[in-house]
C-alpha cells in the first residue's frame, strides 16, 4: 500500500484520484486485498491510511484470525453466489473445466485449512484437511461411499488430493452442504484438529454450511482419472470478483429472473431439509418422552427406596442411642467388676488351655477318620470286585441254565443216549447247586461288608460329633 500512501500530510489530487478509484473498482464489500503471512486476506477500505505509518505494531494474533475467518466467508459467500447464478445462466450444468467452480474449490480449501494444526512427519510439518474430511463417514453412514471412492482412486499421492477429490465428490452427490453441517456440529472432534479460533471452530464455518445448500439446485460432473488434484495451486482470482458496471447495468433483467429462480430452488431445497430435521426431531421427541417415563418410573422407586432407606437409619439411630447408653452404663460398672474380670481371665486361660487340649484331640480324631476313610475306600473296592465277580457267576449260571435247557431238550428227543444225558445232568445239576451256594456266599460276604462300612461310617460320625 505504499503506492496509496502520499509524502505530505496534506491530501492532493493525486491521492484523491486513488482513494475514488479504489472505492470504484474493486467490489468486495468495501474490502481491500493484502497479504498475511500464507493468507490473502481482505481488508475494509475505512482502515486504510492516507497519512505515513507511524511505526509497526504487533497486532492481536485473535483480531487476525477473526479477520481472516470473516474475509473467508465474504468470500465464500461471493464465490457460491457467482457459481449459482452461472450455473443458472448455463443450464446448471457444470465440469471440472469451469473457472467459477474451480474458484469455488479454492476458496472451500482455503475455509477447510484456517487453523489447522501442523502434524510433525519425518518429512517436517503437515498440513493437511484430509484428516477432518475422513471424519464424516463416521458421522455420517452416506458419506462412506464416496471416501471409500477417493481411496480407491490411483491417481491421488497426497492428502491435499484426496480432499480436493472428496470436496468435487461431495458437490456431485449434492450432500456437500450436509456433510459440512453434520462435520462443524462436532466440535469435540474437530478440535483434534483445529486451534480453537478456526474458521470450522467459530460461526462463520455453520454460516458457511448454511450457504452451501443453494449449490443442491447444481448439477456437476466431473472426471477424476485424468486429473491432476495433487499439483494443483491454490491461489483465489480476485478478477472474477471485480466489479464491471457497464454489465451490471445491462444485466439487471436476467439478473432478477435468475435470482428468482435461484430463490425458488434454494426456497425448495432448504423446505427438503427442514422437513427431515423435523423428522428427526420428531423421533429425539418421541425418545425423549420414552426416557422421560422411564425416567419417572425409576424415580418413583428410588423415593420409596429413600423412604425406606430413611426408616432404616431412624432404626439405626434408636439401636446406636440404646447401645450407647448399655455402654455408659457398662462403663460406670466396669471399676466395681475388677475383681470379676480378674476371675474372667483366670477362666479365659483355662478355657484357651482346654482348647488346645480338645483341637489335641482333634488332630488324633481327624486322623484316625482319615484312616478309617481309607479302610472305606479299600472296602468299597473290595465290594466293587466281589460284585463284579457275582455278575460274572450270574452270569456264567444263567449260560449253564441255558445249556441245561437245550440238553434236556435233547434229551427228550433221543432215546440212545439218555442214561448219558441223565448223567451229564445229574452233574450239571451239582455244579450249578455248587455254584448258586458260592452265589450264597458271596452275597453273605457282600453284606457283611456293607455291614462293616456302615459300623465304621457311623463310628466316624460319632468321632466328629464327639469332637464338635
Amino acid at each position: 500500500m505504499s503506492a496509496l500512501t502520499p509524502q505530505s500530510d496534506m491530501p492532493t489530487p493525486t491521492t484523491d484520484k486513488i482513494t475514488q478509484a479504489a472505492m470504484e473498482t474493486i467490489y468486495l464489500c468495501k474490502f481491500r486485498v493484502s497479504m498475511d503471512g500464507e493468507w490473502l486476506c481482505l481488508r475494509e477500505l475505512d482502515d486504510i491510511s492516507l497519512t505515513p505509518d507511524p511505526e509497526p505494531t504487533h497486532e492481536d494474533p485473535n483480531y487476525l484470525m477473526a479477520n481472516e475467518r470473516m474475509n473467508l466467508m465474504n468470500m465464500a459467500k461471493l464465490s457460491i453466489k457467482g457459481l449459482i447464478e452461472s450455473a443458472l445462466n448455463l443450464g446448471r450444468t457444470l465440469d471440472s473445466d469451469y473457472a467459477p467452480l474451480q474458484q469455488f474449490f479454492v476458496v472451500m480449501e482455503h475455509c477447510l485449512k484456517h487453523g489447522l494444526k501442523a502434524k510433525k512427519t519425518f518429512l517436517g510439518q503437515n498440513k493437511s484437511f484430509w484428516g477432518p474430511l475422513e471424519l464424516v463417514e463416521k458421522l455420517v453412514p452416506e458419506a462412506a461411499e464416496i471416501t471409500a471412492s477417493v481411496k480407491d482412486l490411483p491417481g491421488l499421492k497426497t492428502p491435499v488430493g484426496r480432499g480436493r477429490a472428496w470436496l468435487r465428490l461431495a458437490l456431485m452427490q449434492k450432500k456437500l452442504s450436509e456433510y459440512m453441517k453434520a462435520l462443524i456440529n462436532r466440535k469435540d472432534l474437530l478440535s483434534e484438529f483445529y486451534e480453537p479460533n478456526a474458521l470450522m471452530m467459530e460461526e462463520e464455518g455453520a454460516i458457511i454450511a448454511g450457504l452451501l445448500v443453494g449449490l443442491n439446485v447444481i448439477d456437476a460432473n466431473f472426471c477424476m482419472k485424468g486429473e491432476d488434484l495433487d499439483s494443483q495451486v491454490g491461489v483465489i482470482d480476485f478478477s472474477m470478483y471485480l466489479k464491471d458496471g457497464n454489465s451490471t447495468k445491462g444485466n439487471e433483467g436476467d439478473g432478477q429472473i435468475t435470482a428468482i429462480l435461484d430463490q425458488k430452488n434454494y426456497v425448495e431445497e432448504l423446505n427438503r431439509h427442514l422437513s427431515a430435521t423435523v423428522n428427526n426431531l420428531q423421533a429425539k421427541v418421541d425418545a425423549l418422552e420414552k426416557s422421560n417415563t422411564k425416567l419417572t418410573e425409576e424415580l418413583a422407586v428410588a423415593n420409596n427406596r429413600i423412604i425406606t432407606l430413611q426408616e432404616e437409619m431412624e432404626r439405626v439411630k434408636e439401636e446406636s442411642s440404646y447401645i450407647l447408653e448399655s455402654n455408659r452404663k457398662v462403663t460406670k460398672d466396669r471399676t466395681a467388676d475388677g475383681q470379676a474380670l480378674t476371675e474372667a481371665r483366670k477362666q479365659l486361660k483355662e478355657e484357651t488351655q482346654l482348647r488346645l487340649d480338645v483341637e489335641k484331640e482333634l488332630e488324633v480324631q481327624i486322623g484316625m477318620r482319615q484312616e478309617m476313610e481309607l479302610a472305606m475306600k479299600m472296602l468299597e473296592k473290595d465290594v466293587c470286585e466281589k460284585q463284579d465277580a457275582l455278575v460274572a457267576l450270574r452270569q456264567q449260571l444263567d449260560d449253564l441254565r441255558a445249556l441245561k435247557h437245550e440238553l434236556s431238550f435233547k434229551l427228550q428227543s433221543s432215546d440212545m443216549g439218555a442214561k448219558q444225558k441223565s448223567e451229564l445232568n445229574s452233574r450239571l445239576e451239582e455244579k450249578t447247586n455248587q455254584m448258586a451256594a458260592t452265589i450264597k456266599q458271596l452275597e453273605q460276604s457282600e453284606k457283611d461288608l456293607v455291614k462293616q462300612a456302615k459300623t465304621l461310617n457311623s463310628a466316624a460320625n460319632k468321632l466328629i460329633q464327639k469332637h464338635h
